[in-house]
């Protein structure tokens, strides 16, 4: 199970709030920046960020501080809040955010959703956030007719893969999730579901995975001290094993690699000598596959094509590791080579020495 932790944004700072109330807002930390580098040292990989006053105006509003926190992170975010349009979408994901959250804009607007799911897929989810079993919007400031179970089905209807569910009795309360709603909703569709709302400890993170949801977000827990960040995504992935959801869990971790471009280089190694071999590229899906089958797979950007190292020749490479630079856009893969690596017949693609001391 995912654990985000969260960053609710009121005026440029970091707040939480009482059942969505914008009175009860409490300033939680100091620096936005700084406590998300916090939540990435303690070994978090995503970050649910909720523009309030978007939420409120209909716009966004804080999105320079959002655009700082990715800028200077290496944490995939997630950011609802404000965003009705289009163009708002394609600013956020084309700016390096990970996942647009949709939410008064999914209950009044599907056509703007099904839109936006056909020309982004999973990187768009849908915020089902219910008062009462009824889906409020507005940043929750109204209550609709529409009850959560139909809403989730209309949303998985129209091809959203991520759903965010919040009880809004329960936010900010420290009283528990509402386990009830999220097994049913849960049951109700194939969407991935990432719990909201209430989360106080490591039992609520337990029960929550129990249900086998997809994430859980939590927040004020971690500002208030009752639960430590560390124990919980240690909790997560011990209780979790091989994960709930392996396709998902697979496409977020590769995610990570590719937020510059579509390719990243590749260096092959030959992990007993250490000699470097060859230089390839990978795209998602050649990535994926190495993973998944252990052997070398990349992108041919001649053939623009999906190979597979040796599959024709015998050549094959047993992968043994694969790392990344400091930045993540560029992979280190040390492998058991059969054969020869270069296709003219050389062990070793760099043969040809141009300079020497």
């Amino acid at each position: 199970m995912v654990i985000l932790p969260a960053i609710d944004l009121h005026e440029g700072q970091c707040v939480r709030l009482h059942q969505g109330e914008f009175s009860t807002a409490e300033k939680v930390a100091e620096d936005a920046l700084e406590t998300a580098k916090g939540f990435e040292e303690k070994g978090a990989r995503w970050l649910h960020m909720v523009d309030l006053d978007g939420a409120k105006s209909g716009k966004p509003m804080n999105r320079e501080t959002i655009f700082r926190v990715i800028g200077n992170t290496g944490l995939r975010v997630e950011i609802g809040g404000g965003i009705r349009d289009m163009k708002t979408v394609e600013e956020y994901l084309e700016g390096g955010v990970s996942r647009v959250i949709l939410g008064s804009a999914a209950l009044q607007n599907p056509d703007f959703v099904k839109e936006a799911v056909t020309k982004y897929g999973k990187r768009i989810a849908v915020g089902i956030d219910a008062r009462g079993g009824k889906v409020a919007a507005a940043g929750w400031l109204e209550t609709s007719d529409v009850d959560y179970l139909e809403m989730a089905k209309r949303m998985e209807d129209i091809g959203v893969r991520y759903l965010i569910v919040t009880d809004i009795s329960k936010d900010g309360t420290l009283n528990g999730p509402n386990l009830d709603m999220l097994d049913k909703i849960n049951n109700a569709v194939s969407c991935n579901i990432i719990a909201s709302g209430g989360v106080s400890n490591l039992k609520d993170i337990i029960d929550l995975h129990d249900l086998n949801l997809y994430g859980a977000i939590c927040g004020k827990s971690l500002y208030a001290g009752s639960l430590d960040l560390k124990a919980a995504l240690l909790a997560a992935h011990r209780i979790s094993g091989n994960h709930t959801h392996p396709e998902e869990a697979m496409d977020d971790f590769i995610e990570q690699y590719f937020r510059k471009g579509d390719l990243i280089p590749a260096i092959v190694q030959e992990a007993a000598t250490g000699e470097v071999l060859m230089l390839a590229y990978m795209n998602r899906e050649s990535l994926k596959r190495t993973f998944s089958t252990g052997y070398t797979w990349f992108y041919s950007r001649s053939r623009q094509n999906l190979w597979n190292k040796g599959a024709t020749s015998g050549h094959v490479q047993k992968v043994v590791s694969i790392s990344a630079d400091c930045d993540d856009d560029t992979l280190l893969v040390k492998v058991i080579q059969t054969g020869n690596a270069c296709h003219t017949g050389s062990h070793s693609c760099f043969y040809k020495t141009i300079w020497k001391e």
